[in-house]
């Protein structure tokens, strides 16, 4: 099954692409054969227009929290609510949300999904510091307008499989909470460049072969991920990472609960499946 691992920014350009992995997962391993850049929304659409089958792991949130969708009454459907704020601006939408927030009392003005809760990820209405919101409002509506499989917010019969994916989930099973990335080049230090040789041990192991059930091969690349600071091209493996993992799912969910809640979307890894 040819896999793919998308590092995801609500604004792409040539000094920041959208970083995309594509491995192949065969005879019980996973090969990384190529990292590209896609540098501009355009290409990312081109990327989705690709014909399948295949599987990608996206690093954005999907979807957004269940409670936002009805305090706001949007439309109770993932396609409905995305179709609905594909016609507004980014800028509406940071206002829409700001409003929002403004309204709500102290210690309930940005919402989670229970996925978020699992996970420790950000709230999907984060738009600044780390712009979730902005990677959503971007992301959901190109997915929609794609016709491909989204899984568990928007099913269909396609090939072309998208899943929600969140690489922190499986670098903290080697390093913890500690950081490994950053897009401040005075703070690219060697204590995040270990940490990045830490996840690549990590992911050669025997331990993550049993947990993911495939070993895991990207021997051309390890320099470039020790060296990348940014963390984007490690990021784009680790989401292949999850996607593979879902694909190898013998029940066919993908790694995706029966509880889980299709308008909010749903993180695949193994610490979320139960």
């Amino acid at each position: 099954m040819q896999i793919y691992g998308l590092d995801f920014t609500s604004a792409p350009n040539p000094k920041k692409p959208i970083t995309c992995a594509k491995c192949r997962l065969a005879d019980g391993a996973l090969h990384l054969d190529a990292i590209t850049a896609l540098e501009s929304f355009p290409a990312f659409e081109d990327f989705l227009a690709r014909a399948g089958p295949w599987i990608a792991g996206l690093d954005f949130p999907f979807g957004q929290p269940r409670k936002l969708v009805e305090n706001l009454a949007w439309p109770e459907t993932w396609a409905g609510y995305v179709r609905h704020l594909s016609g507004l601006t980014k800028r509406d939408f940071d206002v829409l949300l700001r409003d929002y927030r403004t309204e709500r009392p102290k210690g309930d003005k940005q919402h989670l999904r229970r996925t978020d809760e699992l996970a420790g990820s950000r709230s999907p209405m984060m738009m600044y510091v780390v712009p979730v919101g902005k990677m959503f409002f971007e992301g959901a509506p190109r997915l929609l307008a794609s016709g491909a499989t989204i899984l568990p917010c928007h099913p269909q019969d396609d090939p072309r499989v998208l899943l929600e994916a969140y690489p922190r989930l499986v670098a903290r099973r080697w390093i913890g909470d500690a950081g490994y990335k950053t897009e401040d080049r005075r703070k690219q230090t060697l204590d995040k460049q270990y940490a990045r040789a830490g996840i690549l041990r990590g992911l050669r192991s025997t331990e993550a072969a049993e947990y993911y059930g495939f070993t895991i091969h990207f021997t051309n690349w390890t320099e470039a991920f020790i060296h990348d600071g940014s963390g984007d091209q490690l990021d784009a493996l680790l989401c292949a990472v999850q996607a593979a993992w879902a694909h190898s799912q013998p029940d066919g969910n993908y790694g995706i609960p029966a509880s889980c809640d299709p308008l909010e979307g749903w993180i695949i890894d193994p610490l979320l499946f139960t």
